[in-house]
Formats: C-alpha cells, sequence, structure tokens
C-alpha cells in the first residue's frame, strides 16, 4: 500500500471518520495484516474496552427439508432422503429443556425452507418452547424463512411477524445473506429472498421493536469489492433503522457441497475480513466471531483483530457440522468459553440477546501469564 494512502486511512480511523468503499478495498488489499489488526482493534477498544462477550444458548435446527438447492450449503435435504428429517414440536421441547439446568438464555432456530410444513407449524412451535422455557430469548428464523412463510401462508411479513412475536418471538437470525452483490448472488443462492426482501423483512422488524444480527457469508466465490459492498448496505440499513446489534462475518466451508472444489478462507483471510469489517461498521457496535465456523484458536485471534463476542454454548449446529470436515466441538460449557476469553487475554461478559449485561466476570489472573495455556484446536 502507498504509504500516504496508509497514512491518510490511519488517520480517517484514529478521528473516528466514517470509511468509503473505496477505503475498503484499499484495505483489503494491504499486506500488512498486523497494521490492519491495530487499526481494527483500536475501533474495537474504543466502542467495548477489554470486555468479549458471550451468552448460553443451544441453536435448534427444526428440519433440513428445504426447497432450495443452494450451492454453499451442506444442510439441506429433499424429502425422501435417508437423512431427511422433521422434528415434532414436542421434541423440539424436549432437547430445549435439557439445556435448562446450565442457565440457557437464549434458543437460535434456523430452518429449511420445508415445501409441506404447513405455516401454523412455526408460530406453534415458538409458543410451545416459550411455554416451556418462559425466561429463555427466542430467537429464530432467517429473513429468507419469513419470505418462504408469506409464499406458504399468503400473510405479509407483518403479519407474520405479528404472530410470530405474540407467540414468543424475540429476535430473527442474521442468516440467509450470504453475499448481496447480484453477480455472486446469481450463482450461489437457490431462492427468492435477495438483497430487496431481505432488507425489507429486517426494516420491519426493526419497526416492531425486535433487534436482530446481521451476517456475510465469506470465503466462497465472492472478491473483497462484493465483501465491502455487503458491508456497506448493511451500514446504510442501519442508518436508517438502528436495529442489527451485531455483524457476524460467517466463514463458508467446502465439505459436502456444490463448491467443494474452493478452498476454504485462510487464517489471515478470516482476520483481514473482520479487521475491515469492523473498520467499516462504525454504527454497530458488536463483531461476533462465530467459533463453530472459524475454529476456537482463530476465533481467539480475531479477538484482536475486530471481533468482541464469540457466540456462545451453541450445543448443536447442523448448518456447519454437516460440512463435517472442520473438527470444531458441537458445544462448549460457560466455564470452556470463560476459559477461552481469558487465555486471549480478555474480561468475560455473559449477555443476553439483546447484548444488555447479565453478568461481569474477573478477567485474566495475571498469575498465570506466565504459566502454559490449553492449546484450544
Amino acid at each position: 500500500m502507498d504509504p500516504g494512502l496508509k497514512r491518510e486511512l490511519e488517520e480517517k480511523v484514529l478521528s473516528g471518520e466514517r470509511l468509503t468503499y473505496e477505503d475498503g478495498v484499499a484495505l483489503y488489499e494491504t499486506d500488512d495484516l498486523a497494521w490492519l489488526g491495530e487499526l481494527a482493534h483500536h475501533v474495537r477498544t474504543r466502542k467495548n474496552g477489554d470486555r468479549v462477550y458471550f451468552n448460553v444458548n443451544r441453536h435448534l435446527n427444526m428440519t433440513n427439508v428445504c426447497a432450495a438447492t443452494c450451492a454453499y450449503c451442506s444442510f439441506q435435504r429433499k424429502p425422501g432422503d435417508k437423512d431427511a428429517y422433521t422434528m415434532r414440536i414436542e421434541e423440539a421441547v424436549r432437547l430445549a429443556k435439557q439445556m435448562e439446568p446450565e442457565g440457557i438464555t437464549e434458543l437460535h432456530i434456523v430452518n429449511g425452507l420445508h415445501p409441506t410444513l404447513p405455516w401454523r407449524y412455526y408460530p406453534r412451535s415458538i409458543r410451545e418452547l416459550k411455554k416451556a422455557l418462559p425466561n429463555v430469548s427466542i430467537k429464530a428464523f432467517t429473513a429468507t424463512e419469513i419470505h418462504w412463510f408469506e409464499k406458504i401462508s399468503g400473510l405479509t411479513a407483518e403479519e407474520i411477524l405479528d404472530e410470530l412475536i405474540d407467540a414468543g418471538l424475540e429476535s430473527l437470525t442474521g442468516g440467509g445473506a450470504e453475499i448481496f452483490d447480484w453477480e455472486v448472488r446469481s450463482k450461489i443462492v437457490d431462492h427468492a429472498t435477495h438483497w430487496e426482501d431481505w432488507s425489507r423483512i429486517h426494516r420491519i422488524a426493526h419497526a416492531k421493536g425486535l433487534r436482530t444480527p446481521c451476517t456475510m457469508l465469506y470465503g466462497h466465490i465472492e472478491e473483497p469489492r462484493h465483501r465491502v459492498d455487503h458491508v456497506l448496505r448493511l451500514r446504510s440499513l442501519q442508518d436508517e433503522t438502528g436495529g442489527f446489534v451485531v455483524f457476524i462475518p460467517l466463514r463458508f466451508h467446502n465439505d459436502n457441497n456444490r463448491l467443494s472444489h474452493v478452498p476454504m478462507a485462510t487464517g489471515a483471510e478470516v482476520l483481514k475480513t473482520f479487521a475491515v469489517s469492523r473498520l467499516l461498521f462504525d454504527n454497530i457496535d458488536h463483531v461476533k466471531c462465530f467459533w463453530v465456523m472459524h475454529g476456537l484458536t482463530t476465533a481467539q485471534l480475531a479477538l484482536n483483530y475486530g471481533a468482541d463476542d464469540l457466540d456462545g454454548s451453541v450445543v448443536e449446529y447442523k448448518i456447519t457440522h454437516d460440512a463435517d470436515g472442520f473438527g470444531t466441538p458441537d458445544k462448549l460449557t460457560r466455564e470452556d468459553l470463560l476459559e477461552l476469553i481469558r487465555d486471549a487475554g480478555f474480561r468475560p461478559v455473559e449477555r443476553n440477546t439483546r447484548y444488555e449485561v447479565i453478568r461481569e466476570y474477573d478477567g485474566p489472573d495475571p498469575a498465570k501469564r506466565d504459566v502454559p495455556q490449553p492449546i484450544w484446536s
């Protein structure tokens, strides 16, 4: 990078000036990863100090049957496939209740676009889960699923969200975003929900008081310019609604899907993506590293490249683990997360779905700084 441009970008970041599309592309082009990380860590520290957030949650994927066949997806199955499944609501409740003794605070629910399940299955599932776990926040359904519910129910997104909120829904999930640029999206996405409907549905959710995450699936056939465009679309929507609480870069996994020939993003590319995202997003407080998709060691490193959240206990995440060559665990306990965060040199903070603090914990023990720490896989 030209030294003059480097100084200009650094001055912009340190003064809090908003970065442009051209700035984002230039940041991706630098090979000075340490410098980029230092800038991102400055912004991360300015916003969140030495805190790293987590929650105690459980992911539920109630059906993997899906009408779409997206190129990047290892999760979807067709009706009649031997490993296709659809949970009875009672089974979902039973699985969710298993986490109750561990102090679960959030259920995270994402499903396939089931071609024959009736619309009523979905509000009923939320209502029964909320009845069984009244103190647990329910974060459920991507904008793609809400758009699918419009198709199968004949209702509008406003009516669908009203009914789901009445049943106990407290947040949408951030999925279905992938990459918004049509040049890329047309080659990897096999459903009808694109930027126009994804943004419309989150706009409606925010107007109804829901606070939602937003995501980006990176490391497949997109280029850095597509990532910058994606982030800036979300930044503009956040200017309008203020409803996003966290941005989550999701690392593409290449096992068992039609993009298996595409190498996964390297560790350096992962850290660069977190850093540039943190620098561009001046209006979203939190950037999450979903450890399931990145590995525990890389997740710890990301905390020095702009990330300030490690998600939670997760328990089961079929969408990634069905691309099963990566080897992350199914679950981390609260104690695991505390150790992971402290080992990286940060102070753990347990949060709820809206990023309200449940409990702040002590930071790393200075007496252990020179003691060899566990090596996370």
